[in-house]
């Protein structure tokens, strides 16, 4: 009988984490065909739920738990998670019930109809202010035009793999780590499901829009180097813009006697490139902290405890 582990990050989830492994053991007592492990993954959480998670490991042999020494963030929970999976197939999924475990059965289906991964797109957002679905559209359009990998709109980390595609995945062992690009770019062929936005009916986010703003940043600049050309360009078309604007200035004062006030356009020519230089550092600078996180090779988390016997390592 095939095997499958459903791996769960968690932070600060005390308020939902037995009931998210209540609906979930109840969707799949109804799967005979696989046997199933869960795998939870507390990113250093500051509440009881690693103490729950232990409850739910005394009641249940098939529920294992890795605990982070503090909090490494979602990314590493999830690579984690994978590092530690050794079933024929792995899912991932939130704790939080905003992917719904009924989905499963089907992605299971898609699976064994010889897809090699079955993920979820979330088709309408509920509960949250227009400017952020704005934000999220134009984000999945521009990522899209800038890398080399097309990410689905509504794109979640919900989705069953088979072992082939997690092995590939955890041998990206990047540390700073966009996994919506990573599962694209590795290939494989996959089957999207779409699902309605289900309404978070206890706990809060733990994304703010700054966190999410900062993430989409890292997605692109792991994937594209477009940004860099981008800034080669606008400094090309800017030193031209430059030369043509000296030349004229240079013919109008000297050819024709046309006095040129200086104040204004120096102003203006100030307030633009100090802008522009602003820019290209900044981008220069995502780049450059990408590069000096990876060489100072440090590990992706540091764990601090586990139930599962064989611990492998982290990179």
């Amino acid at each position: 009988m095939e095997s499958i582990d459903i791996i769960v990050p968690c932070y600060n989830e005390e308020e939902v984490i037995k009931v998210f492994y209540k609906e979930t053991k109840k969707v799949l007592n109804n799967i005979s065909t696989y046997t199933f492990r869960f795998i939870f993954i507390d990113d250093g959480s500051g509440d009881r739920t690693l103490e729950y998670i232990k409850d739910l490991a005394k009641e249940d042999s098939e529920v294992k738990y890795l605990s982070f020494s503090r909090n490494f963030g979602k990314e590493a929970g999830m690579y984690a998670g994978l590092k530690h999976s050794t079933a024929d197939y792995a899912v991932i999924m939130d704790a939080d019930l905003q992917h719904p475990p009924e989905l499963l059965p089907k992605m299971i289906e898609e699976i064994r109809n010889g897809h090699d991964c079955c993920a979820a797109r979330r088709v309408k957002r509920r509960g949250n202010e227009p400017f952020r679905n704005l934000f999220s559209k134009a984000y999945y359009k521009i990522s899209n035009k800038l890398t080399n990998v097309e990410l689905v709109q509504g794109a979640v980390d919900y989705r069953i793999m088979t072992r082939q595609m997690v092995e590939a995945v955890i041998e990206l062992s990047e540390v700073q780590r966009f996994s919506k690009g990573i599962f694209e770019w590795v290939g494989f062929d996959t089957k999207w499901i779409s699902y309605k936005d289900v309404d978070r009916t206890i706990g809060k986010t733990k994304w703010s829009f700054f966190g999410l703003f900062k993430y989409g940043i890292g997605g692109i600049t792991a994937f594209s180097v477009v940004p860099l050309q981008i800034v080669t360009v606008m400094g090309f078309l800017i030193s031209l813009f430059a030369f043509f604007y000296i030349a004229i200035t240079l013919v109008r004062t000297f050819i024709y006697g046309i006095e040129v006030p200086g104040y204004v356009t120096t102003l203006s020519a100030v307030l633009f490139l100090g802008g522009i230089i602003e820019l290209s550092i900044g981008i220069l600078g995502e780049y450059i902290a990408q590069i000096y996180m990876e060489a100072k090779d440090r590990p992706i988390y540091i764990l601090k405890q586990t139930n599962i016997k064989q611990v492998k390592k982290t990179k």
